[in-house]
């Protein structure tokens, strides 16, 4: 495996460009029409490799994303690209979907390809980087048109416009060949920790599982619930609807709060807003409104048109999306225990539902669905272990996630400072 040498470059020399800054002195700035042309070719048949662009995988092929956006019945007239070919989404270049083609394909007409001017030094995977850096990024948006960021388009003329810092053929290969073999590392650490992760959620959702469905006590009795999916549950345990354990109400669209609900000025403050979006723990947003207020927590679940069936313990004022439902328990269930149920049942109930399709759950369903519920002290003990096991979990899985997002500010920072000259990359045993 070739092995790399990381210093700074000699002498720099002020580009003259915002984006660019300092420049390594040899490397030359340069307008991007004087390294690109547009393509231009356009597909007989239609039938060449479909590619796309996104912010996040650069240029793939079609057939290796999850899309389910409407395919046109021919795509004949589609532009043609060959390998290195720069393409750009033209809609999306402010959030960074462009990058270099590692094939020749066929991809969207509202897609800018530009290919290398011959006699120019080119090699198409230092560009992949460069221009998907968070300040070439920041320079394509501002050279985008239109009114507001969902609107802005990059045209040829604008981005032919804009310059480039651009090292030799030979250094862009070694810096490019660097990166690939970095990246490629960080990468794979970063996956690595994304499946300790993951396993660590499947030990905690395990856990929340098996001791809300047979307790703290191995050596009690057991008795069939009635529930396949629950199986066997202590012999003294109760199985009751929720309806009979839990009082129901539900959320109403934030707007109509300050229109109906503010009674008198002593009930305006600035609350959270909880949606059913899983985002922000849930927040959608502050809002001035009459209050919710409660002396113990509370439980709101998502429902009808919410992202996903998430269930979440507040306490204090707030509001509430009409996407959700507010669950106040009765006097002969602990809040915390139902919500460690409520976790179990919404895992159960996304299994029923099709990948393709958003899960939601109504209140009338919900009131139907059945607790199975310990005697009060019972619940308290498995709701206090299981607050202690599940935080020592978080902090472990927190731990991690924290490493996972240095590796990737690391990733982003490497790739900026050798693509920009801030750091320069050679061979081992190269002259420099």
């Amino acid at each position: 495996m070739m092995k790399y040498e990381l210093l700074r470059y000699e002498d720099y020399k002020d580009s003259g460009v915002e984006w660019i800054g300092k420049t390594p002195f040899q490397w030359e700035v340069t307008r991007n029409k004087d390294i690109f042309e547009a393509r231009g070719s356009l597909s007989d048949s239609g039938t060449e490799t479909l590619l796309t662009v996104s912010h996040i995988t650069g240029v793939t092929r079609r057939t290796e994303k999850n899309v389910n956006m409407f395919m046109a019945e021919t795509m004949k007239g589609y532009k043609l690209c060959e390998k290195g070919d720069l393409i750009i989404n033209t809609m999306w270049a402010w959030m960074g979907a462009l990058g270099t083609s590692n094939e020749k394909g066929i991809c969207s007409p509202a897609y800018g390809v530009y290919k290398p001017r011959k006699n120019k030094d080119y090699f198409y995977r230092y560009f992949d980087y460069l221009y998907r850096t968070p300040k070439s990024i920041m320079e394509m948006t501002r050279n985008s048109k239109g009114i507001v960021s969902s609107r802005l388009r990059l045209y040829s003329k604008e981005f032919f416009q804009m310059k480039t810092s651009l090292p030799n053929h030979e250094t862009q290969k070694t810096i490019a060949e660097y990166l690939d073999t970095k990246t490629a590392q960080i990468d794979r650490k970063i996956e690595l920790l994304t499946q300790k992760t993951t396993k660590y959620g499947e030990l905690k959702q395990s856990l929340i599982n098996e001791i809300v469905t047979r307790g703290l006590d191995k050596t009690v009795e057991m008795k069939d619930s009635g529930i396949e999916w629950i199986g066997e549950v202590p012999e003294h345990w109760e199985v009751k609807r929720l309806k009979d354990y839990i009082e129901f109400s539900k959320g109403i669209n934030a707007s109509v709060y300050t229109q109906e609900y503010v009674k008198d000025e002593k009930n305006l403050g600035i609350y959270p807003v909880y949606s059913g979006q899983t985002e922000n723990d849930g927040v959608m947003g502050l809002i001035n409104s009459y209050e919710y207020s409660f002396s113990a927590p509370v439980i709101f679940v998502t429902t009808v048109g919410a992202k996903a069936m998430t269930t979440q313990l507040l306490n204090g004022a707030f509001s509430l999306s009409q996407n959700c439902a507010l669950l106040k328990n009765k006097a002969s269930v602990d809040t915390s225990y139902v919500n460690y149920f409520l976790i179990v049942l919404f895992k159960e109930e996304r299994k029923n539902i099709p990948a393709h399709m958003q899960p939601s759950l109504r209140i009338e369903d919900l009131k139907k669905h059945i607790l199975i519920a310990p005697p009060i002290d019972e619940q308290k003990a498995i709701a206090d272990y299981l607050d202690t096991k599940t935080a020592q979990i978080d902090l472990i899985i927190e731990t991690i996630n924290t490493q996972i997002e240095k590796l990737n500010e690391l990733r982003k920072t490497l790739i900026n400072d050798v693509v920009t000259g801030k750091i320069k990359v050679y061979k081992e045993g190269e002259t420099i």
